[in-house]
């Protein structure tokens, strides 16, 4: 790891990098947390928060899943920096604008340009890594990147249940929601300041002087059927990870009674230690990639791990609220795969598709979790809470399965490669 950061300006760019998935799960988790404070300040109650809630999640998936289009086709045709400037500075008025609406329709406008600016982050940051790192030491960079991220969660978590405390401190007329909306807005101008070090990868500058070569051409990646394969099988890879975040975390209020929890199961103390769970998994992810010189072992690993983990949950009989919050943990730890999925994406694809690719395939997955959801939900009446879960889990452990065995090992290939 040393060797891996002998030049100053890919420190710098893996630090940047770092810090801007950073604030994007910041963001992605303060939605969840601040979400019934902010709807009952303007007004909604009951029911109708409810509605309007998924009606929110699904504006701010919606535009993630536009955004991952927009900033990777961007990313391959203008340049993986431009793409790290554009989203944060969007993101970063989406949210800042965001603390002071007053009705429905700004609230769902605000998340849906949150949503486009925030999924440009990831994938142009483990791009710019992918490119201008050595091909057995770039692991080391993405592994970085995406376990600092997975904190940006335990920050939003403290800064949506402090954000009162933090306005009063700093003086500032804000309630509790308000500021934690502005923190993230001015997480993401600060990070700007900082970007102006980072440096364009010297394959993408390759490939951008080249009049023959198309570049960040989506439809390409449907053109034959080996191509789309390739992508759909990256897409499934990440499956699970969404499963565990979407379904076993964020519905944790309803699983946990149903599986004879002694006690109240707050989903706020879910996320954190799942997501500090994520952030510790990702990180001996990554160290297991490097040790074992491949990516698609240590992922078939964790799928098992997971599959475990799941297993225990359900059949281990009632238990303490505190041994539910360490199941969050260690089903965080079994799914913190996410930047050897991310990496793996990027590596499957030449330069002149590569940040469309790495862009889109981590929104595509965020974007799953609707259906996820909605077949969990779908098949607890008939199946009951357990059923609904295990098939759920079992449809996407086993999809990622098939997914993994079908890309091919990238550990060491060489990155300086064209699609088409």
């Amino acid at each position: 790891m040393k060797n891996a950061f002998q030049d100053r300006r890919t420190l710098v760019l893996v630090i940047v990098a770092s810090l801007g998935y950073f604030v994007d799960i910041y963001d992605l988790v303060l939605f969840n947390v601040v979400k019934k404070e902010s709807l009952e300040a303007i007004g909604l109650a009951g029911d109708t928060l409810v509605r309007f809630d998924t009606s929110l999640f699904n504006w701010q998936m919606g535009g993630m899943l536009l955004g991952g289009l927009l900033w990777g086709i961007l990313g391959d045709k203008r340049g993986r920096v431009q793409v790290l400037f554009g989203s944060i500075l969007l993101y970063s008025v989406a949210n800042i604008a965001n603390a002071f609406v007053t009705g429905t329709a700004a609230y769902s406008f605000c998340r849906l340009i949150a949503g486009i600016g925030l999924a440009g982050e990831l994938g142009a940051g483990i791009t710019l890594v992918v490119e201008s790192m050595g091909r057995t030491q770039r692991g080391w960079g993405t592994m970085i990147i995406v376990t600092v991220g997975a904190l940006g969660a335990v920050a939003a978590s403290f800064v949506g249940k402090e954000g009162a405390a933090i306005a009063d401190a700093l003086g500032l007329p804000l309630q509790g929601w308000q500021m934690a909306y502005v923190v993230g807005g001015a997480l993401g101008l600060v990070l700007l300041v900082l970007r102006a070090g980072a440096f364009e990868s010297g394959l993408f500058a390759q490939v951008h002087a080249r009049t023959d070569v198309t570049k960040g051409d989506f439809l390409a990646l449907f053109r034959t059927r080996a191509i789309a394969l390739r992508y759909l099988a990256c897409i499934a890879i990440g499956l699970p990870v969404w499963f565990a975040v979407g379904v076993l975390i964020n519905k944790s209020h309803v699983i946990g009674p149903a599986i004879g929890v002694r006690g109240v199961v707050h989903t706020g103390t879910s996320v954190m230690w799942g997501y500090i769970g994520l952030s510790v998994g990702d990180l001996f992810s990554g160290l297991l990639s490097q040790w074992m010189r491949s990516r698609r072992k240590v992922i078939l690993l964790y799928l098992a791990f997971q599959t475990l983990c799941v297993l225990v949950l359900f059949f281990q009989g009632p238990m303490s609220l505190e041994h539910f919050y360490f199941m969050c943990l260690m089903i965080g730890i079994s799914t913190g795969f996410w930047a050897l999925f991310v990496t793996v994406a990027s590596e499957q694809f030449g330069t002149n598709l590569r940040s469309t690719v790495t862009s889109t395939v981590p929104n595509f997955v965020r974007g799953a979790v609707i259906p996820i959801t909605l077949s969990y939900v779908a098949l607890r009446g008939p199946w009951g809470e357990t059923a609904a879960v295990l098939i759920t889990g079992g449809v996407c452990i086993g999809l990622s399965l098939i997914a993994t065995l079908h890309v091919r090992e990238t550990f060491e290939d060489d990155m300086d490669f064209l699609e088409g």
